[in-house]
């Protein structure tokens, strides 16, 4: 097969005619070679050539225009270009070794067959040649292309030393396989759950970063799923794993609530791409294992889930090197409000809708999306009325907050007011006023205004038998 009409860009031609000057067998190698095949947009581009690919790189980097800048890595013996919003990597081909304990292999000098067979999949040993003699042709020594054909993931080599070697690589199987929706060979899917285990020499933010992205392909839970049965996701999310399974009492049972998180989690891949509203779905029952009771009266019962999940969400991104930033404040936010919306379905007031716009703030959108997609109930009729009183919680939530200036509330009467007007230190009693002042907005008996809540804390001072200021009231600006 030759690609040469669909290597386009004119920057292939100006690099094989480099090589060409230099007397080097060059090749493109790898991801841009598949994704050529698939007809998806790649700006990652890897060159190998026979011999050393950071003299390549600088050559090629005089021929493209005296702006252009070749970055140079030697302890790794690769360059790097960047050029017409293209990220373009030049090395020379290799072979590797690895040790027992690490990942990181030792690596010489070697032919392009010696390149390929390094690589982790089929699909990604491909390689085109640049040099003019045979421009565009494609050497696939290892029937990536067929496989690619049959949606198929395959390793080059014997996929036990593949992964026993880079066990990296297993969580990069399920990651393509996840984002093109293809099937893991068997023989190559049985040696992810041989070498599962070797998981463990890798470093938590290479894996993070593998599951990361299988959580933003298309359809995640076919990754997790994949995770689960080849048992890499006991080696890094156990949590997770502990979801799965249902148990009975007499005829009595709950839902297996770790595919009831995964179909959560589709449900909001359909709506949203955002990946800190999927970890909430893959969170928002995390707490249901270590809250679960039976009660001969009521059944299965998971009282309490939201509360005891939201304080495990800190601590499963410290472990996962997730950030501990707004985004995981985002997540646990949600988690702790993802039972909230539904009793509101039932009977929507505004004094409840004003509290969760309080609570929930500027996450009260995706909110409503993770509760939503919680409703995976196989009655259709049931799934139906539940969304149609989302509905009516969500018109209301426009309603009150044009109405009442909720989210993101901000006290109309400030503890320095309070201390200014009364002449109070501060302490216990300013926390106290300011709390009945917030009570009383969000009960609905008085505007979120400031006269009116100032007329209100004239009321409570009198009360609580403080004297005002005669002084005029500083201007709180």
């Amino acid at each position: 097969m030759n690609l040469a009409t669909s290597l386009d860009h004119p920057v292939f031609r100006r690099i094989g005619a480099v090589a060409d000057r230099l007397g080097l067998d060059t090749y493109v190698v790898g991801g841009y070679v598949r994704d050529l095949i698939l007809k998806r947009p790649s700006k990652d581009i890897d060159f190998v050539c026979i011999g050393s690919g950071i003299a390549l790189a600088q050559e090629v980097a005089k021929a493209l225009g005296p702006d252009v800048h070749v970055a140079i890595y030697k302890n790794f013996g690769t360059a790097q270009i960047r050029f017409d919003n293209m990220d373009l990597e030049f090395v020379g081909a290799r072979k590797e070794s690895y040790r027992a304990e690490s990942r990181k292999p030792i690596v010489e000098d070697g032919t392009l067959d010696d390149d390929q067979k390094r690589r982790d999949f089929t699909m990604n040993a491909l390689a085109v040649s640049l040099n003019q003699r045979n421009f565009g042709e494609l050497i696939d020594p290892f029937g990536g292309q067929e496989d690619m054909r049959k949606k198929s993931i395959r390793t080059p080599l014997d996929p036990e030393i593949t992964f026993s070697d880079d066990p990296l690589r297993m969580m990069r199987a399920i990651r393509f396989a996840s984002q093109l929706n293809y099937d893991i060979e068997a023989d190559t899917f049985q040696a992810l759950t041989t070498q599962a285990a070797r998981l463990k020499i890798v470093s938590q933010e290479r894996i993070t970063d593998e599951l990361n992205k299988i959580i933003l392909s298309p359809i995640p839970s076919y990754g997790f799923k994949l995770l689960f049965h080849s048992g890499l996701l006991n080696q890094f999310f156990p949590e997770l794993v502990a979801l799965h399974g249902v148990e009975y009492v007499g005829n009595r049972a709950h839902k297996d609530n770790f595919f009831h998180t995964l179909q959560v989690l589709d449900n909001v891949a359909k709506e949203s791409n955002d990946l800190w509203l999927r970890w909430a779905a893959i969170l928002h029952d995390i707490a249901k294992p270590a809250t679960k009771r039976y009660d001969k009266d009521h059944g299965w019962t998971f009282h309490g889930h939201e509360d005891r999940g939201a304080r495990m969400t800190p601590g499963i991104f410290k472990r996962l090197k997730l950030p501990m930033n707004e985004h995981m404040l985002f997540v646990q936010n949600l988690v702790r409000l993802h039972l909230r919306p539904i009793p509101l379905a039932k009977e929507v007031t505004d004094s409840a809708i004003r509290r969760l716009l309080f609570d929930a703030g500027n996450d009260i959108d995706a909110l409503m999306t993770l509760c939503r997609a919680d409703i995976t109930s196989k009655n259709m009729e049931k799934v139906g009325r539940f969304l149609k009183n989302f509905d009516l919680v969500e018109q209301k939530i426009a309603e009150v907050e044009q109405k009442d200036n909720i989210r993101n509330f901000q006290p109309p009467v400030t503890g320095d007011m309070i201390m200014a007007m009364y002449n109070l230190p501060p302490g216990r009693i300013i926390g106290d006023i300011k709390e009945q002042i917030k009570e009383a907005i969000l009960e609905g008996d008085i505007r979120n205004d400031k006269e009116e809540a100032l007329t209100l804390l004239h009321r409570i001072a009198a009360e609580k038998g403080l004297v005002r200021n005669a002084d005029p009231l500083p201007n709180p600006e």
